[in-house]
């Protein structure tokens, strides 16, 4: 039977602040709320787990008054335990690290749950995911990267869509609660076959901010062509 495309639940839309205008950041962020995005991404990175620095706790803590959409913060960063804490505290629901980074990865996402915050753990393309497959009972979102991190603007990998299919499968059997995200690459011409493959949230981030001027018919793009992806499957 074919599910009309008005049922469907389309992916959460989760803009990438990459791209912002750090100096108007909290016209930005109040611009992406009244365009009905769902959340909003940090990404943190420390100039070594991948060749980029970004922002750090304080930039978050100062924009958290600016809207009342959730927060998640990406830490792509090495050793990140110490700082975990500090995100938090700083308005982020939602803590993500990377697999690849933490020593005790379970210890990881533990100190995430039981400072009161929603654990994520992302994957590198190249990473299997048997790296993940013993932590589930501590995680509240998988991610899985479409390009390597480092860099907003990067072409989006095909290769990963089956591994989205199979993170899906993954959790349909072992996690369904687990939220699926992906990031990298994506837009209106990628959404659909990551949707198709079961993510349930996308972060977009150069594709959303190219249309700056008119960002609500862009999130609703990026909703039509996700519902169009997920019907097709």
């Amino acid at each position: 039977m074919t599910t009309s495309p008005s049922t469907v639940r389309p992916p959460a839309v989760v803009p990438s602040v990459l791209p912002a205008d750090f100096a108007r950041l909290g016209e930005d962020l109040t611009a992406l709320e009244t365009a009905g995005v769902d959340r909003v991404q940090w990404d943190v990175m420390d100039g070594r787990f991948v060749p980029n620095l970004t922002v750090g706790p304080d930039v978050v803590r100062c924009a958290r008054s600016e809207t009342s959409l959730p927060f998640e913060a990406h830490l792509m960063v090495e050793e990140p335990d110490w700082s975990l804490p500090a995100w938090l505290r700083a308005g982020c629901e939602t803590v993500i690290v990377h697999a690849e980074a933490c020593r005790h990865l379970h210890r990881s996402l533990a100190l995430v749950r039981d400072a009161g915050g929603r654990a994520g753990v992302a994957l590198n393309p190249a990473t299997p995911l048997t790296a993940v497959e013993h932590v589930l009972d501590v995680v509240d979102l998988l991610l899985v990267m479409t390009v390597d991190p480092g860099f907003g603007g990067q072409a989006f990998l095909p290769a990963t869509v089956a591994k989205v299919a199979a993170a899906r499968q993954l959790l349909d059997e072992r996690a369904p609660h687990v939220d699926l995200e992906v990031d990298g690459g994506i837009g209106p011409s990628t959404i659909a076959a990551v949707t198709a493959a079961g993510a349930t949230s996308a972060v977009v981030g150069s594709a959303l901010f190219a249309r700056r001027d008119d960002l609500a018919a862009a999130v609703a793009d990026l909703r039509s062509a996700a519902v169009a992806g997920r019907v097709a499957a």
